[in-house]
């Protein structure tokens, strides 16, 4: 136990044979259970975990037996977590690419009452530069901005950091079987939480890479499927949280800021193709484009100016 309550980590496992044997041996004592859950290994990692199991009575085993995807396996985690009443849940990545050094300071703000959700913060310090591989690095930087605006936690960055603690009460709250299943989990939750109104903080933690991880992730796709799945999400926030439970005029500031960008685009674009055929551009056609293009900015800007106001207790 830490502090009195009872903690689980839940380790998400994919053809970790390399890697899940560090993860458990270097687990502080304070863990109750490490909850592993192997999503459909092809190679030993679940020979090796029932290894493990024999000498470290803490470690959990549960098989997946189809492939349910990072989230998925994620989900069933702490939905094993819930059902055994934990106090809280931390995830940690069956790779090694977690520090065990930190997870005291991920779990303390849940731990003290001062959040229902924590999570690690690798751009906090001064080396994540220089030790995260720069297409990751600027693909995260990327996806967090995004994150911010469709999740309504403007205070939070490197939304993809999956090293994160959960309480009992965020547990119950959220229905486990509708989160996104595969990478763009982190940002999904993030939504979720923050139309139950759970306070989420930012914790720096080390950036660990090049200790034998094989990553599966691919930059240039997920960056255009999490980019999908955040516009989604973003409208289904404002639905949620600012119309059926309780609404909120940002609505029609969002909606005229979209409306006129749309307006805008087709505006600029009919000046271009004049300026083309015609080697002139209508002073009439340029000024509605332009007054259009300043409507959409500060529509927009008050938009997520509200929005920011509306959530500052979350922090």
């Amino acid at each position: 136990m830490y502090k009195g309550k009872m903690i689980g980590v839940v380790i998400p496992a994919h053809n970790e044979e390399t890697q899940i044997g560090r993860v458990i041996e270097t687990m502080p004592d304070f863990v109750d259970r490490m909850i592993i859950i192997d999503d459909k290994s092809s190679d030993r990692t679940i020979e090796i975990v029932q290894k493990y199991k024999k000498s470290f009575d803490r470690v959990i085993l549960i098989q997946h037996e189809t492939n349910k995807g990072v989230g998925g396996s994620i989900a069933t985690g702490y939905k094993y977590a819930r059902d055994n009443h934990f106090d809280i849940a931390v995830v940690m990545a069956g790779d090694g690419q977690m520090a065990p050094s930190d997870l005291p300071a991920i779990l303390d703000p849940v731990v003290d009452g001062k959040a229902d959700y924590s999570k690690g913060n690798r751009l906090f310090t001064g080396e994540a530069y220089q030790k995260i591989p720069k297409v990751r690095y600027f693909g995260n930087a990327f996806l967090s901005l995004w994150t911010k605006i469709a999740s309504g936690y403007w205070h939070i960055a490197d939304s993809q950091s999956g090293y994160t603690a959960i309480n009992r009460k965020a547990l119950e709250a959220i229905d486990w079987d509708q989160m996104y299943p595969t990478y763009g989990q982190p940002n999904d939750l993030l939504v979720r939480l923050n139309v139950h109104n759970f306070k989420v903080k930012d914790v720096p933690v080390e950036p660990v890479y090049n200790i034998g991880e094989k990553s599966g992730i691919r930059i240039r796709k997920v960056i255009f499927t999490i980019g999908w799945l955040l516009i989604r999400l973003f409208f289904w926030r404002i639905k949620e949280k600012y119309i059926i439970r309780d609404f909120h005029p940002l609505v029609f500031f969002y909606f005229l800021g979209i409306g006129f960008g749309f307006v805008t685009v087709f505006l600029f674009a009919r000046l271009l193709i004049f300026w083309a055929l015609t080697g002139h551009i209508p002073p009439i056609n340029a000024l509605a484009a332009m007054f259009s293009f300043m409507s959409a900015s500060q529509f927009s800007l008050f938009a997520m100016w509200f929005d920011m106001e509306a959530n500052k207790e979350l922090k």
